[in-house]
């Protein structure tokens, strides 16, 4: 049985931290199978995953090959029940889309020589690039529906709760993404009629005859308005076109599901891939999770899983991460937790031309992070690499392989196309061995805040589609790509995270908010913002709310039109708006609270005057404000519009501090590299978790709330290394009140370290003896045993039992 609830996934009654590896056994020879298998559950993973590719099982003459009768390694049944047989769960995902470098995409290519029509014009007419389809055409819904027939049964007999592996079926994958990516966004005559229904139920006639001046119930009209829009109303369509695909993937992914139940699948969660990485950063992901949030944001039975490829962890992008897991929960309901269905493995080298390679600390990293900031399930991508084989009937495009990456797929993944471990799979191993090691306690563990979210908005990246031709929605995308994720240029929320604040992220365009929920919100702001959230936030203030916003004061509605509420609940007015270049070196000074600091360079400052309050950043040239502490009814406001610099890791501090909330957690390292946070359960045990994001190794100590944490002693961290430090965990007949290095393993009366630098220190409360196996000195005080030993002297590391 499998229960999600209170952001835990449940398997026979015990909360489970599933971490797992994509298995492409399609692209496997059959006698490799148990190899591959065997290197996953030597890392330490419960869990594989593999894609199902309809290109693959759907022969030529129209029937299904899923039982191996045309090629062994079609025998999906086979593979999961291989994947049971070592206790592995296993999580399905049958498409019909799939991606994984699959020509189409993983669908047939009859299916666009059959049904043309599936195939999107986008806009001025022209044909998509992508091999994207209109996913609701009847003649896709009706092919889609025919492969769910033939898919589904294998996977029913073998679901966990019919005693199989199967924990979870995704539904397609990186639904919008193709359209995103390529900015075209399906505008078939199908999809035309479709949303001219839907904009007939949003609108009564007169407000829909002044947004469109063209008659929507005209075919050829519709279409030229739609596909290649005129700028008096490009706004308003941009509005409408997002929230309207948001409806239909909605819809798409019922559908799917409706398939699927059909067919016996039942009982499982449904997951929703989100896409949205690239280059190493994650500014557009949150694209994906509004594109998609109606597809599972509350809705029983469906879970939202991530896909990232950000590379090393670093100062640089670790914001990034941090964020997209905050941004990600916040649209989810109480019971749904985070996923990761495409968590990036391997050595990064895609191209395989050396352009680039992943430090091996990578994984280990990101993984840490996302398991304390509540990812239940990981899914390593790639984890073993294979072979592409030939379609069954030749294209002739080169290769007439399934994929379009040659012979060899996966090359630089842990485990390579031919078995071989790759440079990577150690970390890999040893990072799952250790969420593994602890992984009963972190299951029932969510991270713990500090007074403060980050503000989310949905529509802030509705983005996705932006007619090529126009500058009215041009202007708009840009000005909010510049600020929505983080503060211009990320450096609002990379300077937070490493100041230590610990914090998650509250929708603003879906609920309201209110003090005592959220005593501190801190908002990255742009230009642009809906008048109804901008009212949210003037009484957010007025109620006693704290709100520090970096950007720019909004100035108008989403559409573009004036809208000033906030701006004149804030009591400021505005002066101009001014941007350094290569001739004019725009620059701030301090004042106030934030002084003394040196005058700095900004790449811009919208200026005010404000009517209350204190002036603390203001601009050299003219003397006009762009940083403010306003009093805003009960509430208060600090308010940033320039590019202060995030290295000023202090100003940030300061300004949170003055709103009242100042990070529990904090440690006296020399350099501002480590991200710390921690994890708690209803019984008080936790986990400090340190991620250490520098080449630089760490001796600090920790205090929370001004108090030292363990015991006062010093805590060792590599470089690129993290630790899960343990607090107060209880254990048959003993309680560890305290740990400097991370647990390596845990049994019945012992608990094994590995303290890799420097010493372990751990206390433990029991009224039994301790012994230790090793060189270590024991002593007791303040009613503790404590044991300490020296990472050089206890070889692979030290085991405390209490008898």
């Amino acid at each position: 049985m499998i229960e999600i609830s209170r952001k835990r996934i449940v398997i026979d009654g015990s909360p489970r931290v599933l971490l797992g590896g994509e298995v492409h056994y399609f692209r496997l020879a059959r006698e490799d199978w148990a190899d591959r298998l065997d290197k996953l559950v030597a890392a330490g993973c419960d869990t594989a995953a593999s894609y199902i590719p309809w290109l693959c099982h759907e022969k030529p003459d129209g029937s299904f090959d899923l039982d191996g009768r045309t090629r062994p390694e079609l025998d999906l049944g086979a593979f999961i029940d291989m994947c049971a047989e070592r206790g592995l769960y296993f999580l399905a995902r049958p498409g019909p889309f799939l991606m994984a470098e699959l020509k189409n995409e993983g669908l047939p290519f009859r299916l666009y020589t059959e049904n043309p029509e599936i195939h999107p014009v986008t806009w001025d007419g022209a044909r998509v690039t992508s091999r994207t389809v209109d996913y609701l055409a009847p003649a896709y819904l009706a092919e889609a529906r025919k492969w769910y027939a033939a898919v589904m049964p294998v996977l029913a007999s073998r679901l966990v709760t019919n005693g199989g592996p199967i924990i979870g079926v995704q539904l397609d994958n990186e639904v919008g993404m193709l359209s995103w990516v390529t900015n075209s966004p399906d505008l078939t005559d199908h999809l035309l009629d479709d949303l001219a229904r839907w904009l007939g139920q949003r609108y009564d006639a007169d407000a829909l005859a002044a947004r469109y001046p063209f008659d929507l119930t005209d075919a050829a009209a519709r279409a030229e308005g739609i596909r290649s829009p005129r700028e008096d109303y490009a706004p308003a369509l941009m509005a409408d076109l997002g929230t309207y695909m948001r409806d239909r993937f909605a819809r798409y992914f019922a559908t799917l599901r409706e398939y699927a139940e059909a067919e016996g699948v039942t009982g499982v969660p449904f997951f929703v891939n989100i896409h949205g990485t690239g280059h190493g950063r994650a500014w557009d992901y949150p694209i994906g999770i509004s594109q998609l949030m109606d597809s599972y944001s509350g809705l029983p039975g469906m879970l939202a899983g991530s896909d990232h490829y950000l590379g090393d962890l670093t100062t640089r992008n670790a914001a990034d991460l941090y964020l997209i897991n905050a941004f990600g929960d916040a649209v989810q309901d109480s019971d749904q937790p985070l996923t990761s269905l495409e968590f990036e493995a391997g050595d990064g080298d895609y191209g395989r031309d050396l352009t680039h390679l992943h430090d091996p600390s990578t994984i280990d990293l990101k993984t840490r992070l996302c398991v304390a900031q509540g990812n239940r399930l990981i899914n390593y991508y790639l984890f073993a690499g294979g072979i592409n084989p030939r379609l069954d009937m030749p294209v002739g495009d080169g290769n007439d392989r399934i994929s379009f990456t040659g012979e060899r797929h996966g090359v630089g993944a842990p485990v390579g196309p031919e078995g071989q471990l790759g440079l990577t799979y150690p970390r890999t191993a040893e990072v799952v061995h250790a969420v593994r090691a602890v992984a009963a306690k972190l299951a029932t563990m969510d991270e713990e805040h500090d007074d403060l979210a980050m503000g989310f908005i949905p529509d802030y990246f509705m983005t996705e589609s932006v007619y090529p031709q126009g500058k009215a929605m041009r202007e708009i995308v840009d000005n909010l790509s510049r600020y929505r994720f983080g503060g211009p240029g990320q450096l609002m929320a990379r300077a937070l995270l490493l100041a230590g604040y610990r914090h998650g992220a509250v929708d603003l365009q879906n609920a309201p908010i209110g003090s005592e929920a959220v005593p501190v919100l801190v908002l990255a702001a742009a230009r642009y913002l809906d008048g109804r959230v901008q009212e949210s936030l003037a009484a957010y203030l007025s109620g006693g709310g704290k709100l520090l916003l970096v950007g720019e004061v909004p100035s108008y509605d989403m559409e573009g039109r004036e809208c000033t509420v906030l701006r004149d609940a804030l009591g400021l007015v505005p002066q101009g708006f001014r941007q350094g270049d290569h001739a004019y070196f725009l620059s701030v000074c301090a004042r106030g609270w934030a002084a003394p600091r040196p005058e700095v360079a900004v790449s811009y400052a919208q200026l005010f005057d404000a009517e209350r309050g204190d002036v603390v950043v203001y601009e050299y040239d003219s003397g006009h404000g762009c940083g403010f502490d306003i009093p805003v009814g009960n509430g208060r406001a600090v308010v940033l519009t320039t590019s202060y610099p995030g290295s000023d890791i202090g100003f940030y501090r300061s300004a949170v501090e003055r709103l009242g909330c100042t990070p529990a957690l904090r440690h006296d390292a020399e350099r501002a590299s480590l991200l710390i946070t921690s994890t708690a359960n209803d019984a008080g045990e936790r986990f400090i978790h340190a991620l250490n994001l520098e080449g630089y190794d760490a001796v600090f100590g920790l205090t929370e709330n001004g108090r030292p944490l363990f015991g006062g002693h010093q805590v060792s961290l590599p470089g690129r290394r993290g630790l899960m430090l343990p607090v107060d965990l209880a254990f048959g007949g003993a309680r560890l009140a305290y740990a400097t290095s991370e647990i390596a393993s845990l049994q019945g009366d012992s608990v094994r370290f590995t303290p890799r630098q420097g010493s372990l220190v751990a206390a433990f409360e029991s009224d039994r003896k301790l012994a230790v196996d090793g060189p270590a000195e024991v002593w007791t005080e303040a009613g503790l045993q404590l044991v300490r030993a020296r990472s050089g002297e206890v070889g692979d590391g030290v085991t405390v039992t209490w008898t």
